[in-house]
């Protein structure tokens, strides 16, 4: 892994913009540089926009780095954090039918 990863900040991502689309679901992120989204898992498989910036993503699968413009598929039930390399934009695109900010990840991501 890069050296200056080994001790990445992941946070929370208060930059966070929602969209809502007939059953779609966006959530927007803006990933300062050598930041990154904490380790999660989906309940379903989605895509991911890589629409700026540079990132590595780092999953059970293992790592991969992406340069903007990327489309990344991120698959059910495996863990994954998104580490910036540079000042990021970042979509998660999902098929939901779930419209409420507040409740989406309840719906999206998987606990325990």
């Amino acid at each position: 892994m890069i050296e200056a990863l080994e001790k990445p900040q992941c946070v929370e991502m208060p930059n966070t913009a929602h969209h809502f689309s007939d059953g779609l679901y966006a959530k927007e992120l803006l990933i300062p540089k050598d930041m990154g989204i904490v380790q999660h898992t989906h309940k379903y498989a989605h895509l991911s926009i890589l629409a700026k910036g540079r990132v590595i993503v780092i999953s059970d699968d293992g790592e991969q780095e992406y340069k903007a413009p990327a489309c990344i598929e991120i698959k059910a039930g495996v863990h994954h954090k998104v580490i910036s390399l540079e000042d990021a934009i970042w979509y998660c695109i999902h098929a939901t039918e779930e419209t409420d900010a507040d409740m989406v990840d309840e719906v999206l991501i998987a606990r325990g």
